[in-house]
């Protein structure tokens, strides 16, 4: 499936001139001479457009872009194949901009002769603009042979075609499915797994990009209470499967449809040891907003934010499946389901709730079970350390308890060495939230990386195992990371040094306007050090140095009292996230957001605290604030930085640390100089 953060550019209808701006860039401003064309060449083709959206890709963070052309090109064969030569110009631009794995996929629309005429499959009138793209996206009027004649037509394909991005397969063929039924084989909606089943991924090597996603909701919002809760529900029979595994899903023809997911193999997100893994288990929406199991946020309506969500544990749909721990007993282990749970949260918009059935047992040892519960997959690369943390909360019923433990297990039947350590066995946190913290090694020394789960190892013990009861565990967060190095290594932390407030020019709205910030690396203190000898091999200090790497950044505002005292950060009153602008250290604050309470005051600051990207709160030491002082006569504003222990605040703070860290060194070197 397409599952790349592209964005799109889109002619339709009439967007022609558009285009030809496109191909031959920004005109001048005002009357200037212009070179006349030699006869017998194309149009000209400038590098303007391409270099500005790759510029925007890349601020923005996303991976490519997706090429929508349909509109009839004047030009005819001469600007389409202007277009295809565009196309390749843009894809340099976006590697060089993003990264290698930079995208720039076409869209099935316009052909060699300029004119729009959807294919619904790749053949020879679209091959000229896959070339130089990285992906072909078919439209969705398909017919069930039309996934196979794709393939046929590719592997007669001539490799050395392909000069541009590299080698293609297969892979990097998307075929249309449309969820509305608009064309699509199978008419869409629960019958769009017919569509994949021509497709087949698995087999022929075909992806599958699938149009309308947003089916589910929109088919249904005007219905009286159709609640986020009621969404999930249909929303998951879609792509997963019914919570309830004997459950009928009733569409034209056939009563049981196939999950789309169930198309696709498994696999695991990006090694942690290159990318930190954290998921708060969001399909990012919800009704409420909770911070580190506080709730600072309540919605009517709900919310909704792409940018929030992640993973939700593959290995949780549609059903979790259980095993037992310690060995083979006669009765199967138990069944269990899954649910999102708005009510409640560690951080984001909701828990995981994974409901456990104990059967009755009348087995001599049911008194205990131990049951193993998988998550999350991951790949792990042998020899490296990781660490991992879970944030849960468990609901055991009267006459039952358990211990839950962190662990990690290689799949698909894989026999590793693996060395795993409790670090924190349980810990207790706010709202009656736990976190077990463990680190793990694969100490075989294997070639490539190992697919393993992480997941629970629940141990249950009943007083009475004859009679049935459920047992309750809401996952709030998960996180694994690359350890921390040893202890003669500085590591380096991520600090807010600084925020800015620029007011909007509407004088009834005094507090709306734009926060700014930023975020740096910091060491901590260098010690004082006697200078060795200037023959020793060992250096002075080893870094590990990061750049700092936040997921997004909470919100707040709080009001000042007039005696110069400064309240705790902790009781300010939370307004928003960033993410929705796609801006990272940026939030428009609208006069909307600022809560009774504080409209009115005199004196303000609004507070800024990041998230990391392995889920964890900065603390307010090292999170920043900006002053607004509103007075008679205009406005006063005072940027704030980092804030210190006990909240004593001030832009002196920086100043400080910075001159007591130039002592230090001044210190060192005076003694290394002395040496010599």
């Amino acid at each position: 499936m397409v599952s790349h953060s592209e964005t799109g550019r889109i002619f339709e209808g009439v967007g022609n001139e558009d285009c030809l701006r496109l191909l031959v860039g920004k005109p001048p401003d005002g009357t200037t001479g212009m070179n006349n064309l030699p006869q017998g060449v194309s149009l000209p083709l400038s590098p303007h457009y391409a270099k500005l959206l790759a510029s925007l890709a890349r601020q923005r963070g996303f991976d490519g872009w997706l090429l929508n052309f349909e509109s009839d090109l004047y030009g005819g064969v001469e600007q389409a194949r202007a277009v295809a030569a565009w196309i390749s110009l843009f894809e340099k631009e976006l590697k060089r901009e993003v990264g290698e794995h930079a995208e720039v996929i076409w869209y099935d629309s316009v052909i060699l002769n300029g004119l729009v005429r959807w294919q619904n499959r790749l053949n020879n009138y679209n091959l000229p603009f896959f070339i130089p793209s990285t992906g072909f996206f078919s439209n969705y009027f398909s017919r069930p042979d039309y996934p196979s004649l794709t393939a046929q037509y590719f592997q007669t394909l001539d490799p050395i075609h392909f000069t541009g991005p590299g080698p293609r397969s297969m892979n990097d063929i998307y075929m249309g499915i449309d969820v509305w039924g608009r064309g699509s084989y199978g008419g869409g909606g629960f019958g769009s797994y017919k569509a994949l089943q021509c497709i087949e991924p698995e087999r022929l090597g075909l992806s599958a990009a699938i149009f309308g996603n947003a089916w589910s909701w929109e088919t249904r919002q005007d219905e009286p209470d159709f609640t986020w809760d009621v969404w999930w529900a249909y929303e998951r029979k879609l792509w997963l499967g019914p919570e309830n595994a004997d459950e009928v899903v009733k569409i034209p023809e056939q009563e049981r449809p196939v999950p789309l997911t169930a198309f696709f193999p498994r696999r695991p997100p990006p090694n942690p040891r290159e990318l930190p893994f954290f998921t708060s288990f969001s399909p990012g929406v919800g009704r409420s907003w909770f911070v580190n199991g506080r709730k600072v946020l309540e919605t009517k309506n709900g919310w909704t934010d792409v940018h929030k969500s992640g993973s939700i544990g593959d290995m949780l749909w549609p059903r979790p499946t259980l095993e037992w721990e310690h060995g083979e007993r006669d009765e199967p282990p138990p069944k269990a389901n899954s649910k999102i749970d708005q009510d409640d949260a560690w951080i984001g918009g909701n828990s995981l709730n994974i409901t456990i059935a104990l059967e009755a047992s009348q087995d001599e040892d049911a008194y205990f079970r131990c049951v193993w519960l998988p998550i999350q997959s991951l790949a792990i690369t042998p020899q490296k350390t990781y660490e991992m943390y879970l944030v849960y909360k468990s609901s055991p019923p009267d006459g039952t308890m358990f211990d839950i433990g962190l662990s990690l297990k290689a799949l698909s039947g894989a026999v590793v060495d693996l060395d795993i350590t409790a670090i924190q066995t349980s810990s207790v946190l706010s709202g009656e939230w736990e976190r077990l913290t463990i680190q793990f090694r694969v100490d075989d020394p294997l070639p490539s990386d190992v697919l393993a789960a992480a997941g629970l190892v629940i141990g249950i013990a009943q007083d009475d195992p004859t009679q049935a009861s459920n047992v309750k565990i809401n996952l709030g967060a998960l996180s694994v990371y690359p350890a921390r190095p040893p202890s003669n290594v500085f590591v380096s932390e991520t600090v807010l040094p600084w925020a800015h407030f620029v007011p909007t020019s509407v004088p009834s709205s005094p507090l709306a306007g734009v926060l700014t910030w930023s975020a740096s690396s910091v060491f901590p203190t260098m010690p004082i050090i006697n200078p060795p000898s200037p023959e020793d091999p060992n250096p002075v200090w080893l870094l590990e140095s990061t750049v700092p790497s936040l997921l997004y950044f909470n919100i707040y505002i709080q009001q000042l009292p007039q005696d110069g005292t400064l309240p705790s950060p902790d009781d300010a009153i939370f307004i928003g996230t960033t993410g929705l602008d796609g801006r990272a250290n940026r939030f428009y604050v609208d006069q909307a957001l600022i809560p009774p309470t504080v409209k009115g005051a005199s004196n303000v600051r609004f507070l800024v605290q990041g998230i990391t990207d392995r889920g964890e709160l900065l603390p307010w030491d090292r999170c920043t604030f900006a002053d607004v002082k509103l007075e008679q006569v205009g406005q006063d504003f005072v940027h704030g930085v980092a804030y210190r222990e006990k909240v004593s605040v001030g832009p002196v703070t920086l100043l400080e640390r910075f001159l007591d860290l130039v002592r230090r060194l001044v210190m060192y070197f005076t003694n290394v100089l002395s040496i010599h």
